[in-house]
This record gives C-alpha cells, sequence and structure tokens, in this order.
C-alpha cells in the first residue's frame, strides 16, 4: 500500500521559520498530525489521519549559510536530511526540485510574502503563511483570487486565537458580557528584533508585524470588520541612536461596524533586560462585563542571582521531554500551523474542499480584513507623522466601506487608495 504523504517546502528561516515552523515540521514528520488535533478541537480526526505522513523535505532561505544552518538543526531534530536552497528567489528551485510538492510555508519578511506564495499556488501547491499575508490590499487580493481559482489553501500563522485565554474569553465569557463597547491590545518586542534580529525593519513597523495578531483576533472571534482607522507613529531611539528609518511605536485605533472600538499599541524597543520576552495585554469592556488578559505574565515568575527577575509564558511554546531524551515541541504557537496542515490533509486525502474546511483553520479571507487595516493606517500614519513635525495636529483617518478604503485629508484632500468593497 502506497504511504500517504503530505510534502512540505520551508520558505524563510529566521525567528519563526527557523524555530516555530521548523520545530512544528519535526514533530509532524516524527509522529504524524494526530498527536496535535486534541489541542485544536479537532480530535475528531485523529483517527482519519493517523497513517499520513508529513516530511519536509526542503528549505529555502536567501544566504547559503542560513539554509545550511536550517538544514543541519532539521536534522538534528529528525535524523532526517532536508534539500536547502538559497538566493532571491529559491522557491522557485525548490517547486522546480519537488513538482509533487503539496505545501509551501512562507516565513520571509513582511514585505516579500507575495512573490513565494503567488509561485506555489500557480503551480498547484497549498500556502501557509506568516502573518501579516501581505502589506497591500491588492497583494492580499491577487492571493485569495488565484487561491479560489486553483481551489487550493492560504492559512495564516495567527496564534493567537489558540491562547488557552483567549479561548476562555472568545468562546465562553463573551457570550455572558453583552455587546463590545472598547477593546485595548498591547504587544511590545525587544529593541534587538528591530535592530539586530529583522534587516527589515524600514519596510515594516511594530503594528503591521505584531498587531496584526490582535486584529486577527477581534475580526476571527467577533465577526467584525473594520469601518475607521486613525493611526499615529514615533521616531526616536530607531533613528537617532541606531540610524534605522523606522517607527519606534505605532498606535492604531479602529472602529469596527459593530461600532467597537480598539486600541493597537505596539513598538520594538523594548530593552533587553526587560524581564520577559515581549510585554502583551489585553482587555475588553462590554455592556454587561469587562475581560482584562496579562498574556506577558502568566503566574511564572523568578529571580537568579546575576541575571534579574523573569517571567515566562510557558503556554506559547514549551518543550517536553520524551522518553529518548528528545523533546516535543508543545504550545499555542504551533497550534495555527497544525491547523492549516490538517486542512490541506482533509483535502489531499479525504476529498473535502475549500468550502468543507472553511473556518477550521485562519484563513485568507480573515487575513485580509487586517491587510485592510495595515494598509490603511501605514498611509495615516506616515500623514499624520508628517502634519505633526509641521505643527499641523493629526487629522488623517481613513474609511473602510463596500466603496473602497478613502483616505480623509483635510489638507490635500480626500484620496480613494483601493476602490473595491472591504
Amino acid at each position: 500500500m502506497a504511504k500517504k504523504i503530505i510534502k512540505i517546502g520551508l520558505v524563510g528561516a529566521g525567528m519563526f521559520g527557523g524555530d516555530v515552523h521548523l520545530r512544528t515540521y519535526a514533530d509532524l514528520q516524527r509522529n504524524g498530525i494526530a498527536p496535535w488535533l486534541g489541542r485544536i478541537g479537532m480530535d475528531d480526526w485523529a483517527r482519519a489521519s493517523a497513517e499520513i505522513e508529513c516530511e519536509l523535505v526542503g528549505v529555502c532561505t536567501r544566504s547559503k549559510a542560513s539554509a545550511q544552518r536550517a538544514r543541519e538543526e532539521y536534522k538534528n531534530l529528525t535524523g532526517k536530511k532536508i534539500a536547502r536552497f538559497h538566493g532571491e528567489t529559491p522557491w522557485l528551485d525548490l517547486i522546480k526540485r519537488f513538482p509533487d510538492l503539496d505545501v509551501l510555508a512562507v516565513a520571509t519578511p513582511d514585505n516579500l510574502h507575495t512573490p513565494p506564495a503567488l509561485a506555489a499556488l500557480r503551480n498547484g501547491i497549498h500556502v501557509v503563511m506568516e502573518k501579516p499575508m501581505a502589506l497591500d490590499i491588492n497583494e492580499a487580493d491577487e492571493i485569495i483570487e488565484l487561491s479560489n481559482e486553483k481551489e487550493l489553501l492560504v492559512g495564516l500563522d495567527m496564534h493567537k486565537r489558540y491562547d488557552p485565554d483567549h479561548l476562555k474569553i472568545f468562546t465562553e465569557l463573551i457570550n455572558e458580557m453583552g455587546d463590545p463597547i472598547f477593546g485595548r491590545a498591547v504587544l511590545e518586542e525587544p529593541l534587538e528584533v528591530s535592530t539586530k534580529t529583522f534587516k527589515w525593519a524600514t519596510q515594516s513597523d511594530p503594528f503591521s508585524y505584531v498587531g496584526v495578531h490582535w486584529t486577527d483576533l477581534f475580526i476571527a472571534y467577533l465577526n467584525i470588520k473594520p469601518v475607521s482607522v486613525f493611526a499615529v507613529g514615533q521616531k526616536k531611539k530607531l533613528i537617532t541612536e541606531y540610524n534605522i528609518d523606522a517607527y519606534d511605536a505605532v498606535q492604531v485605533s479602529v472602529i469596527f461596524d459593530n461600532g467597537m472600538n480598539i486600541l493597537f499599541v505596539n513598538n520594538w524597543i523594548t530593552p533587553e533586560d526587560f524581564e520577559s520576552n515581549v510585554n502583551q495585554e489585553s482587555e475588553m469592556l462590554a455592556t454587561r462585563g469587562k475581560v482584562e488578559s496579562d498574556s506577558q505574565y502568566r503566574g511564572l515568575r523568578y529571580y537568579i542571582e546575576g541575571k534579574g527577575s523573569h517571567t515566562a509564558n510557558t503556554h506559547f511554546t514549551r518543550d517536553v521531554k520524551r522518553p529518548d531524551g528528545s523533546f516535543a515541541y508543545v504550545g499555542y504557537g504551533k497550534d495555527s500551523l497544525v491547523a492549516c496542515i490538517l486542512g490541506v490533509i482533509r483535502m489531499k486525502f479525504i476529498g473535502e474542499s475549500l468550502a468543507d474546511i472553511s473556518k477550521t483553520y485562519p484563513d485568507a479571507e480573515e487575513g485580509r480584513l487586517s491587510v485592510a487595516i495595515i494598509h490603511a493606517a501605514r498611509i495615516v500614519r506616515d500623514k499624520n507623522y508628517e502634519y505633526l513635525k509641521q505643527g499641523l495636529g493629526a487629522p488623517v483617518t481613513a474609511c473602510l466601506s463596500e466603496k473602497g478604503i478613502t483616505i480623509l485629508d483635510p489638507y490635500e484632500g480626500n484620496r480613494v487608495i483601493y476602490g473595491k468593497p472591504v
């Protein structure tokens, strides 16, 4: 009997590609997908998928050295050798080498997601993408159009949906809290991300990079659409101390079609001696209650002489030791990837359609709304930044509607930047 295999290729082996993606696919290759399905409420598919194998066949990076590092890491995790590709468009070489590839996982910098995704879709390959799907809503539309035309899955790594605290809030508490009124969501990244880890900070910003996790969370669970966007940003530390022309921090206020206003607060200049990897929290006010969630401080706090105080989020990912001394990689940080791969398995081996698996994984249609917010916020933020420098205040907002995206600017006049329904 022929083996049932899902073949996966990975583009990008940086902070998430070389860690979360690589280790997730290593676990899937070792024991299949069935062991991980109970975490995402999909354990009814465990028996049907128990005999299906997953295999990471290759990794693509810009440099030869990073491709080799990823290859060696994967061999250490699984004992398996994978092909390596590097260069400006290494995914094309991967697709050529493996024409029977099932999934291309895209973990490139924010501004470079679209080319490998489109190449995969044109070649009949499903796509799993890091967030955000794109920085431009026109690119998101192109990806979605091709996905629908080819009947191929495009899934997104929106792992905050699977955080156990968020599951409690959005599947239980919200049912008793009445109508949502206001929300606030904070995610602050360490300085090393913008100055060392990423070489592309000038091509993105802290809201586009991590604020998208929060926009997706509210959009997906509350089934809401954005109607108005206001954004401001600050450039001080990165440009003066590191000569990096990027925003230190960005604040985005979004009003949704249910009347709810949510303030998204992000930066990537948190000092390296901060007690945790990131600082993150959220709150939501409703007509019959309020809920607050401190996603950074989960109750585990410790200090070590000479190393300071620390808090640990063991919910995101943690190592669980196996009897043979190796480690399983467990946590909500990998759950959205598992959900996406399960969708591919159901389509390939169970004969289901995109419609059949709808809402069982973070999909491109939902991701598109976050891209619309990012796109509008970027323009509004830049205009307000320039007006503030001129002493003209911050008067620019964006309107998102069935008519598209309109930038409302009292000085230069209103301008439609996108003419399709949002």
